[in-house]
């Protein structure tokens, strides 16, 4: 996974409440998306696991073994996890602006001139030799499909964010609506 750049970062409204604490402004998240690992990845792992747990068993009494599987399936677990940490959510604020969530970095609807869906077979050229060294990038190779957020920004040096999508057309549905259509026109359908 790639990530760089910065967004704009997101208005903390956050009004004083009685008890001198801060109290959130309500967000309604009308997208959600978890970037799992594939299942069979999970898979591999246990053999993998297995593998190297019986090796260094070979020879040594029992202990070995359950010593060795529970470390090397907790550091396999980790991984895994650790590698599908990633999620994209939509926000609608109070006032009506939506935020795109990816991470630690937001980015309000209203600074996005153009969109795109990236088909998989497009994903290639568009991490390869066209892509920004400047544009905001989260891509997964277990994720093929990817949506480009072309930025008007002139607060903001990114020129656009792309994004990887297990669900393009429900991403850019939620978050710009009035643009979904046009950037889902290339994209095939199955």
């Amino acid at each position: 996974m790639t990530e760089s750049s910065s967004s704009p970062s997101r208005p903390e409204s956050a009004p004083a409440s009685h008890d001198g604490g801060v109290t959130e402004t309500a967000t309604e998240v009308i997208y959600r998306e978890r970037q799992w690992v594939p299942w069979y990845w999970w898979l591999l792992a246990a053999g993998v696991v297995a593998l190297i747990s019986v090796q260094l068993a070979n020879n040594r009494n029992g202990w070995w073994l359950v010593g060795s599987a529970l470390v090397f399936g907790a550091l396999a677990a980790w991984l895994l996890t650790h590698w599908s940490r990633t999620v994209l959510r939509v926000e609608l604020d109070s006032d009506g602006t939506r935020w795109l969530v990816a991470g630690e970095a937001n980015l309000p609807a209203d600074v996005v001139s153009r969109s795109l869906a990236v088909p998989a077979t497009a994903k290639r050229n568009a991490m390869g030799r066209q892509l920004d060294p400047a544009a905001f990038v989260i891509s997964h190779g277990w994720v093929p499909e990817m949506v480009m957020l072309v930025l008007d920004d002139p607060n903001d040096p990114t020129p656009y964010w792309l994004l990887s999508s297990r669900n393009p057309e429900a991403l850019l549905q939620a978050f710009l609506p009035d643009q979904a259509d046009a950037a889902l026109k290339h994209m095939p359908r199955t």
